[in-house]
Parts: structure tokens; sequence; C-alpha cells
């Protein structure tokens, strides 16, 4: 569940269990609301976790080493010189 859906989930929830006064035979409107907010809450708990865990694997540490010493190979010295 993602962050948004999260959200979205409590913003129903909300609309449902306060700003609602109709009923639905066998349905508690209310119920179905404080339900959604409940999941949406715990949605958002678990995508904030999960964010923080790849959070941390994502850093990368970077070593910078000093260049190399330039090798430079010369051509044999002549013994006759």
């Amino acid at each position: 569940m993602t962050i948004g859906i999260s959200i979205f989930l409590i913003a129903v929830g909300a609309i449902l269990r306060y700003a609602t006064n109709f009923s639905v035979e066998d349905i508690e409107i209310d119920t179905v609301g404080l339900i959604l907010m409940i999941a949406g809450i715990a949605g958002l708990i678990l995508a904030l976790l999960q964010e923080m865990i790849w959070a941390d694997r994502r850093k990368r540490t970077y070593v910078e080493e000093p260049p190399a010493e330039r090798v430079v190979e010369r051509p044999p010295r002549d013994p006759r010189y």
C-alpha cells in the first residue's frame, strides 16, 4: 500500500465517519469509516517504515582513492652510450 492510497483511505474513512448522517440497512456507515481510517493509518505507517528501510539501502558510500602514480615506460638504454 502506498502513501497516497493510505491518505486516500484515511480521507474517505473520515468522510464516512464524521461527515455523513445517512444509514444503510444492516451496515453501520460510521463503522465502515472507522475501519477505513484504521486501515489507512496502518498502511501509512507500513509505507513510511518501508521507505525508511529502503532509504538506508540507497545510500552509497564512495571512497575516493588518490590517483595512482603514472608509470612511463622508457626504452632500455643502449649500453654503448
